[in-house]
């Protein structure tokens, strides 16, 4: 079976667009190509990382419609006209994201491999408006496991960073006592 032909095993690859990173792509995908598979594999966009492939360590974590998602747990034919962003469409150019600058100022890596699906949660979390104080980063930062124990350091940077983020992003922060949700500038 080649990845790479319109048919194996005679069953055809489904066509696909999506906009990854501020770009349309047309895409041809097997069904049962994950999300991930797709990034890495076929667009060679390897800033995403396969860690356990099951869920559970949020290495492969990327933003999908402005929300954060294991990528290794859905299959790519269904996001057809998906927002897609990886941890290489956060920068502008040169200038990093604020999440990543953060994350550079407060050296809240050791090796890195966890670092980009460690910043996509951080930006989709604050996008998501769902933290406001430390205890909260730390709950909603719990899928994304860094082996090297540089949370203290991870923490520091995305609390540092979540203002411009919010800036950013123009972030929709949730108000839980009301139920009310609300643009912030």
């Amino acid at each position: 079976m080649n990845q790479n032909s319109p048919t194996a095993g005679g069953i055809i690859a489904c066509p696909i667009t999506i906009e990854l990173n501020g770009q349309t792509r047309q895409l041809e995908v097997f069904p049962w190509t994950t999300l991930l598979d797709l990034l890495r594999e076929q667009l060679a966009l390897t800033g995403t990382k396969k860690g356990c492939d099951h869920g559970q360590c949020g290495a492969c974590t990327v933003l999908l419609n402005g929300r954060r998602i294991n990528s290794c747990l859905t299959l790519a034919v269904m996001h057809d006209g998906a927002e897609l962003t990886t941890i290489e469409g956060l920068a502008d150019g040169d200038s990093l994201h604020p999440m990543q600058a953060a994350f550079v100022k407060h050296d809240a890596f050791q090796c890195g491999y966890c670092t980009p699906g460690q910043i996509c949660s951080a930006v989709g979390m604050v996008s998501e408006g769902r933290a406001q104080s430390l205890g909260e980063i730390r709950e909603q930062m719990s899928g994304n496991l860094c082996r090297c124990g540089a949370y203290p350091n991870i923490l520091a940077a995305i609390e540092e960073a979540m203002p411009e983020t919010r800036k950013t992003l123009g972030a929709v922060q949730t108000d839980a006592q009301k139920g009310v949700r609300e643009v912030q500038p």
